[in-house]
This record gives C-alpha cells, sequence and structure tokens, in this order.
C-alpha cells in the first residue's frame, strides 16, 4: 500500500505517517511539501492507493491541486486534511470528488477509520459535517437538482442503494445489507449517478441529503 500525504507543515506529515503504520503494516508513506512535489511524485508512483491532501496548499489551493491530479491521471481516492470544517470547505471538496473530509483535530483513531472507509469504498464526512450537506447549496456544482427524488425515474431497488450511499457506506456493505452483489451495486451506482447528474458517489451523497435521505 502506498499513501501520498501533501500538506506544507513537516510535523503534521511526521504525525500522519507514524499513524500510517497502524492501518497497515506495508504501508509505504511518501510525503509532498506542495502540489507541484506531489504532481511528480505521483507520475513517479501510478500505484498510489491513497492520497491525502491538506487545503491549505502554498502556491496552489489544495482543490486545484486535487483536480490537476485528475488531469494528469492520477486515479487513487483522495481524503482531504484540512484544518477548517467550514460547510463551504466541505462541500467544495466533495464536489471535487475528494472521498474523505477529515478535520485536522481529529484523533488518529477517527483518521483511521475514515481511510478504512474510503480504502472499502465508502466517503467519510465527519459527525459535526453531516448537517451542513442539507438544505440548499448542497448540490454539486453544475448539476440541475429536481424538485423531489419521485421525478429522477430511480427503482424501488435503486433508491435503498442511494439511501447506503448517503449514509456512506462502502459497496461491500451496501451488497450485503440489500443482499446482492457487488457488481449489481455497482451498476445500480451507474444509474444513480446518471440519474443525479453528478459524476462520483460523494457528489450523490450530497444530493442525496438535501432531499432528506439518510
Amino acid at each position: 500500500m502506498k499513501v501520498l500525504v501533501v500538506d506544507d507543515h513537516p510535523l503534521v506529515r511526521e504525525g500522519v505517517r507514524h499513524a500510517l503504520a497502524s492501518l497497515q503494516s506495508d504501508v509505504e508513506v511518501l510525503e509532498a511539501g506542495h502540489a507541484h512535489q506531489a504532481f511528480e511524485l505521483a507520475d513517479q508512483h501510478p500505484d498510489l492507493t491513497l492520497v491525502m491532501l491538506d487545503l491549505g496548499l502554498p502556491g496552489m489551493p489544495g482543490l486545484a491541486a486535487l483536480e490537476e491530479l485528475r488531469v494528469r491521471g492520477c486515479a487513487a481516492p483522495v481524503v482531504v486534511l484540512s484544518g477548517s470544517c467550514e460547510r463551504a470547505d466541505v462541500i467544495a471538496a466533495l464536489n471535487t470528488g475528494a472521498m474523505g473530509f477529515i478535520p485536522k483535530l481529529s484523533s488518529s483513531d477517527v483518521m483511521l477509520q475514515a481511510l478504512r472507509l474510503v480504502l472499502a469504498g465508502g466517503v467519510y464526512i465527519p459527525p459535526q459535517a453531516l448537517g451542513m450537506l442539507d438544505g440548499p447549496g448542497g448540490v454539486a456544482a453544475g448539476t440541475t437538482a429536481p424538485k423531489s427524488l419521485q421525478q429522477l425515474g430511480l427503482s424501488e431497488r435503486q433508491q435503498q442503494v442511494l439511501a447506503l450511499i448517503a449514509q456512506g457506506k462502502p459497496n461491500k456493505v451496501i451488497a450485503s445489507d440489500l443482499n446482492i452483489a457487488e457488481p449489481t451495486v455497482k451498476a445500480h451506482i451507474t444509474e444513480i449517478l446518471r440519474a443525479l447528474q453528478v459524476t462520483n458517489r460523494s457528489q450523490a451523497m450530497i444530493v442525496a441529503r438535501r432531499f432528506g435521505v439518510r
């Protein structure tokens, strides 16, 4: 397992590196102090398992760096690290495609739980931020939200899958909860993303929660 930690504070990187040693015995941690160093490492290591990205990077905002990583072909899930837990930051991170948002004030145990969820295919939102996704402004930028979920044309099973996505559950757990195969879950998610006019499950979570799906 290779994890790229991108943060301009050496003490933060050191703390995260020590915590990651408890995630998996063979974890290899790569460190970058700014976005361009992160791009170089991502290019050199196309087999990255995970990227942990600070929002407050010098020279280039973290979300711009996330977008650039995707443009450059980095397929590893990205988890945002932030000293902020403001609604706008959480929503912007998820809209950009982050699979998790971890406040830097979180304990190492919470961080590891969050990373395990993301590595299993889920989305991690800190409990104190969940309510921020409700109400106006939570829909992914560039999408046209329906007036109600009934207008989406989703089947009953797809609505059940969407409800579990809104809880941040990974595909394996969704399959177990609904007693269906994982490939079937993936097929349903493809149709859900199309119906919601979003590109990833993080954005689907935001839209679902706006309409009261829990």
